[in-house]
């Protein structure tokens, strides 16, 4: 397992982590529930914790600096011929960090490849209703569905990693043998934030940031959990690199279709007496009329 050693700074950018090995092990059933209630400095996330009900829709909606970043031209900023690979640590991942950018990259005629990292079996512990055999076949399935509802399904190609859910961090050499045979000299890379809150999904990030480094290909950050535990102008976000992808009402309202294919996650747990995954909160807060991405070239 490795920790990861945070440059705080405002000028924080991807190229700062640094890794160091130890031996800690975080309880998978935080992870998979995606919340953490412990102190706050968490021994993989530091202080981006996930917890609370966390920042309003209404917060981000009214900060001026969200509405003054630069816009995200997907015709100017990508070429139709380039494929364009995006990474979801957990199948839904891609459509509240990516259902916007889904549709107008099918729309500008890119070919998308889904990478499921994992295929969140963990999401559920102790449950009856969503066991992880059952949630290894369904997630990918709500996957495909939300692909559909987005109308990219048909542009889509997923493959599946095959990942332990809430372990990637420990799996980071698997991780980028994988990515050794199958990303392309000219794609462009999209994966959530490096320091995004969760777990895997800051393995997922700092792995292929890495990737992307190593060998010059465009590389995109998606912002998911961090509207969560983070506040607006908070230091911990470079907003400096950040540039918004606005949706059309159409987008936004095929990026909430899409959210809703997400029956495991957005329903209560009668098994166990446990509340959506997903909140009413955290769905509001994921679908507002912008994504946010943090670009930083180093071609």
């Amino acid at each position: 397992m490795a920790t990861v050693t945070t440059n705080m700074s405002e000028n924080l950018s991807w190229s700062d982590l640094t890794f160091s090995d130890n031996n800690t092990k975080i309880g998978t059933d935080a992870i998979a529930n995606r919340t953490v209630t412990a102190e706050h400095n968490h021994p993989i996330v530091g202080d981006r914790v996930i917890e609370g009900v966390g920042t309003s829709p209404d917060t981000w909606q009214n900060w001026q600096g969200l509405h003054a970043l630069p816009r995200l031209n997907i015709a100017q900023n990508f070429l139709p011929h380039q494929r364009v690979c995006i990474f979801a640590p957990h199948p839904d991942d891609e459509i509240l960090g990516c259902g916007g950018m889904l549709q107008q990259l099918a729309a500008h005629g890119n070919s998308i490849l889904l990478i499921h990292v994992t295929n969140g079996t963990q999401s559920h512990p102790d449950s009856q209703i969503y066991p992880p055999q059952t949630l290894d076949i369904i997630r990918p399935q709500e996957s495909l569905a939300a692909l559909n509802a987005l109308g990219v399904a048909s542009q889509v190609t997923s493959i599946f990693l095959d990942l332990p859910d809430g372990d990637v961090f420990a799996r980071q050499e698997q991780f980028n043998k994988k990515l050794d045979t199958i990303i392309q000299p000219e794609d462009i890379l999209v994966a959530p934030f490096i320091h995004d809150g969760h777990p895997d999904h800051e393995a997922t990030g700092q792995v292929v940031a890495a990737f992307a480094k190593k060998h010059h290909l465009i590389f995109y950050q998606a912002l998911i959990w961090a509207w969560h535990w983070a506040k607006p102008d908070d230091r911990r976000i470079p907003w400096h690199i950040a540039v918004r992808l606005d949706l059309t009402a159409e987008q936004l309202a095929r990026k909430a279709q899409a959210i809703n294919c997400f029956a495991s996650q957005i329903t209560a747990d009668e098994s166990t007496g446990n509340p959506p995954i997903l909140s009413a909160q955290t769905i509001a807060r994921i679908s507002q009329r912008w994504e946010v991405y943090l670009y930083e070239s180093h071609l």
